[in-house]
């Protein structure tokens, strides 16, 4: 019996191909096994270096604004976080995985990742907790990282943008080599990667770098062609401010003085006596290890140790004083916030390949475990009003006089799951499920009767079924549902909050002729939220567990190589979403607030092949993001807004320049409001100039 090797890909050699092209037909994360994605019952979008690359993504939601079903919150402006929806639900804390394994976090603490350290990121839509444990019903972002390869290779790049932002990086890798006696080159059985980038300078917004740093080794060893152990590490450290809270009057409709301007913030870096904006520290490391024991059983263990920790202060904005919007000035709230996370997660699986009869197996046995501490503080003091237009920062305050947050909190979660795909013939079934044991543990250390412990248990299940047609059509239908263990205590049973739960129906046509370099998928669904946090109508300032909203809709989406040197991206998202429950009964049939239930977008790219320009290229972008409803009670609305985006490039001798435009026409449009007294402009227009080089 001959075994097929494990092979380490080459940059720019990846079965993929997606250095090269913005078209895969295969993907891990919809079943954890080396799968096409014509015979996964379930939406997913993968996003290569080339799609990062070419739309000059900085960030993780820049990297996903033309994909199916994902929403980016900020609209870009807000250097502190990357905060999405999928498929209508907020996915910003329980949504974002990194090679598989959850990057948990609180709502002060999202991690952060930076785009340059990933090798693509794949968007799974819709539940998917048979696989990943708790999930968010909408789907999860599957963020890729940058791998050791077995061949060399070198890479520095280096760029600005118009807010005066500079960034420099580079990535190395390949195998390592020994001279034996005789003089020779004799590569070992390791390999290695290291990548790294810092940036630093201006954001749209006055007084507000953006600055980092970022480093990530990574060390492959594989002792034969059927064992490979890879290690992964990261270090990061931000210090940024974030866009400022405003009013709706004066930035979604004009105020009695017109609208507050883009680059106006409520507070400045060293106002307080301390510095204004956030300190974001956050360190990986992990490994992932396979063992091939022949050609039916292979072994994998992932597991990877996250600490996080943010420091903020800011003074936010808290509505026009006495509520006139003519004053011209802003109410302002000194916050204080200092979230930690310590994130341990681990997977082991067993895959095994086998017939039945006229039947493929491809079975997955695993079990995985997951332990999270947040260890959260929050204060607050009155600050002093602000004049938007004379702004006078260097006001008297009175200190963090009130604590609204101290507690640490700490989740184990353990999880046995069960996966078949089978085919026969051009008939593909996937079968899963799922069981899950939880225990939290919150220590409320300002109100005692806030603190509990309770242990849930929870069973997943999945199962979908595709059918290939034949030229390239494969319709097929899922189901699935999702558990979400929460962190925190119910204000209004002073218990711990039970689990988020979602449940989903889905049908759709995936189409991939066979030999071209296209991909489109049709899908429509039908997802139920249960059990997520509301506002409680007898005490708005508390929130209470009795949620359940309903997103029915469809999307689709394609990637096309058209012709040589020319490429395609477009999606179309369109879906309904309504409360179904609630505590209060005039909210039901109502749309949640700040969710678009409309977006669109297209990317075409066109690179000259062949002649004395060869290697120059262009491509142009338009997003569209339609309306939404400020407040819950959908009295005010967030208008849509249309964007357009370009750049041109040129390749030559492993050199390219690139210039990226995004929002050409330097539209000013509100990203979100949160509420009526909080809401964000999204980027103005963005120019990148940029200059890599490879070898």
């Amino acid at each position: 019996m001959t075994l097929q090797p494990i092979i380490l890909q080459a940059e720019g050699e990846a079965t993929d191909n997606l250095s090269r092209s913005y078209v895969t037909d295969r993907s891990k994360t919809g079943t954890k096994t080396d799968t096409p994605l014509i015979e996964t019952p379930q939406s997913i979008s993968v996003i290569g270096r080339k799609q990062i690359e070419a739309t000059g993504s900085r960030s993780l939601g820049e990297a996903t604004r033309y994909t199916a079903g994902v929403r980016e919150l900020f609209g870009g402006a807000d250097p502190r976080y990357d905060q999405y929806q999928i498929r209508g639900f907020n996915a910003s804390t329980t949504g974002l995985y990194l090679d598989g394994l959850q990057l948990l976090s609180s709502s002060g603490l999202p991690f952060r990742l930076e785009p340059y350290g990933l090798d693509r990121i794949e968007v799974l839509r819709g539940p998917s907790s048979v696989l990943y444990g708790g999930t968010n019903p909408g789907g999860l972002i599957n963020a890729v990282s940058k791998k050791p390869t077995d061949t060399a290779f070198g890479e520095v790049t280096t760029g600005v943008n118009s807010f005066g932002n500079v960034y420099s990086g580079f990535d190395l890798g390949g195998p390592t080599e020994w001279n034996d006696a005789a003089g020779a080159d004799v590569a070992s059985e390791w390999s290695y990667r290291l990548t790294g980038l810092g940036k630093i300078g201006g954001t749209q917004t006055d007084f507000s770098d953006d600055d980092r740093i970022f480093i990530a080794p990574a060390l492959t060893w594989s002792p034969d062609a059927y064992t490979s152990l890879t290690l992964l590490g990261s270090y990061q450290r931000d210090r940024t401010t974030g866009v400022p809270f405003l009013p709706y009057v004066g930035t979604v409709v004009d105020a009695p003085f017109g609208r507050i301007p883009t680059d106006f913030v409520t507070s400045m870096p060293d106002e307080g006596g301390r510095y204004n904006g956030v300190e974001r520290e956050q360190a990986m490391i992990g490994y992932q290890f396979e063992h091939r024991f022949d050609d039916t059983f292979t072994f994998r263990q992932n597991a990877r140790y996250s600490h996080g920790e943010n420091e903020l202060f800011s003074f936010i904005g808290g509505g026009y004083v006495g509520g006139n919007p003519a004053s011209g000035r802003l109410n302002r709230m000194g916050f204080f916030a200092n979230p930690i996370v310590d994130l341990f997660t681990i997977d082991t699986q067993l895959e095994a390949r086998f017939s039945t009869g006229a039947v493929n197996h491809t079975a997955l046995f695993g079990v995985d475990y997951k332990h999270v501490r947040f260890d959260d503080t929050q204060r607050t003091g009155l600050g002093t009003p602000i004049d938007i237009f004379n702004p006078d920062y260097g006001q008297p305050f009175g200190g963090l006089t009130t604590t609204g947050i101290r507690s640490i909190a700490e989740q184990d979660q353990i999880g046995g799951y069960v996966q078949d795909q089978m085919k026969l013939g051009p008939l593909s079934l996937i079968l899963g499920g799922r069981f899950d044991s939880v225990r939290t543990d919150v220590d409320n250390k300002i109100n005692a009767a806030m603190s509990d412990t309770d242990s849930e248990t929870a069973f997943s299940g999945r199962a979908g079924l595709v059918y290939e047609l034949g030229y390239g059509l494969a319709p097929y239908v899922s189901y699935s549902n999702s558990y979400q263990p929460l962190v925190g205590i119910n204000n209004a049973t002073q218990t711990i909050l039970k689990p988020e739960k979602g449940e989903q129906f889905e049908v759709g046509i995936k189409f991939q002729p066979e030999g071209s370099r296209s991909f489109v998928t049709l899908a429509a669904f039908d997802t139920t939220r249960e059990n997520f946090l509301v506002s409680n109508p007898s005490n708005p300032l508390q929130t209470v567990q009795s949620g359940e909203a309903r997103s029915r809709g469809f999307e689709i989406e394609a990637l096309a190589n058209l012709a040589d040197g020319l490429d395609l991206i477009a999606s179309y998202t369109d879906f309904d979403i309504e409360n179904t429950e609630n505590l209060d009964p005039t909210l039901i049939g109502l749309a949640p607030a700040n969710t678009p239930e409309r977006y669109a977008s297209a990317f075409l790219d066109y690179t000259i092949q062949d002649g004395n320009l060869s290697g120059l290229g262009m491509g142009i972008g338009v997003r569209y993001m339609g309306d939404a409803w400020v407040d819950a009670a959908n009295t005010q609305k967030i208008p849509s807004f249309t964007l357009a985006d370009t750049v041109i490039h040129y390749e030559k001798d492993g050199w390219r320049g690139a210039i990226n435009i995004s929002n050409i026409f330097d539209k000013t449009y509100v990203a979100q409001c949160s509420n009526a007294n909080q809401c964000f402009y999204g980027e103005r227009r963005k120019v990148m100039a940029s200059l890599t080089y490879k070898w």
